[in-house]
């Protein structure tokens, strides 16, 4: 049975638990919350000595995790036991290994809670494995974050610690950082403890605090593209080329490129809702104007000639056609063509 970290959370706060969760997924960050917190609050403080077990997949088999989640509690109503980095475990591959598993889930113990944390993929779902987990088992699907959702991840994020951000700074985090949501909550976190309590997370705090430069950044230059502002498109571009490695051409390849493949969508869409446009380039609503105006600025032939220059110094980058031309200096030429 699926649900969602905040349900299972939500559960274990009530007292209610399930005998088997397997949390599974290429997005760590709701793995870690969700085991986390069972580690954290499934038991009392007195209990976890003798009724809590940790176990890491690199280290063990089915047979170790089966014969920990069989021992009875002693002294409490249940045990909790958490298996870690559970796609470690070399018994995924063996058939016959993986009918011990499936026999104890049809058939858990009732006072044991079960906990795998299998990161980085999910199981098979065509395996008899995944099936059986999903029929007997709580499942957490974790999958990556969509860039349209960052934004109300990040308010979301702020707001459980009780503290609020304001527009500029949660675009700048997402913008400059992308959808790893373990290093966003580390920033977010890292912020906070240079806050006062009842202070808001601004852009000015996101620049002192993670180091993202509010002018030298890959979506000023973006902008400066989208809106032909030649000067600051160079600026932003000579001041990346003469810090190359810190602004690595191939990054910033990628993001104008994913830029220009939006303005194509845009221009195609039959939309006249600002949500829908907003939702078929997987952007927040709000930053939808920047697009309609680099749309005026840009028509589709043109749009689809950028796509073309982009590739050609993508192939550059990688030594295809690059000659003896610096990354630096490829960037520049890039912004040059991209703008005339």
């Amino acid at each position: 049975m699926k649900q969602s970290p905040e349900a299972v959370i939500k559960d274990i706060k009530a007292g209610k638990s399930a005998p088997v969760y397997f949390l599974q997924g290429e997005e760590s960050f709701y793995i870690d919350q969700v085991s986390d917190y069972i580690e954290m609050h499934a038991l009392p403080e007195h209990e976890k000595g003798f009724n809590q077990v940790v176990l890491y997949g690199k280290d063990v088999d089915f047979a170790t995790v089966l014969n920990n989640a069989r021992r009875y509690p002693m002294m409490a109503d249940r045990q909790v036991v958490i298996v870690k980095e559970a796609q470690e475990i070399q018994d995924f591959k063996k058939e016959d290994k993986i009918a011990m598993l499936m026999a104890y889930l049809k058939e858990p113990l009732a006072s044991t809670i079960l906990v795998f944390c299998h990161k980085h993929k999910s199981l098979d779902k065509r395996k008899s494995i995944s099936k059986t987990i999903n029929e007997y088992a709580v499942v957490v699907e974790s999958g990556k974050i969509y860039d349209n959702k960052l934004p109300d991840f990040i308010e979301s994020y702020v707001a459980s610690k009780g503290r609020k951000i304001d527009l500029a700074a949660t675009r700048s985090i997402a913008e400059s950082i992308g959808n790893n949501l373990d290093r966003i909550s580390g920033e977010i976190n890292k912020i906070l403890i240079n806050l006062k309590s009842d202070e808001k997370i601004t852009e000015a705090h996101v620049q002192r605090y993670v180091g993202i430069s509010k002018e030298y950044n890959i979506f000023e230059l973006q902008k400066a593209v989208g809106f032909l502002d030649v000067e600051k498109a160079f600026r932003i571009v000579n001041f990346f080329a003469s810090n190359p490695k810190n602004y690595p051409a191939i990054p910033v390849i990628i993001n104008l490129f994913a830029y220009f493949n939006k303005l194509i969508l845009f221009h195609r869409s039959s939309s006249s809702s600002d949500r829908e446009l907003a939702s078929l380039l997987g952007i927040n609503p709000f930053f939808l104007n920047e697009y309609k105006v680099a749309s005026g600025k840009y028509p589709l032939g043109k749009v689809i000639q950028n796509i073309h220059y982009l590739r050609e110094a993508d192939l550059q980058t990688k030594g295809v056609t690059n000659g003896n031309i610096s990354d630096g200096e490829i960037l520049k030429e890039l912004v040059y063509k991209l703008m005339h």
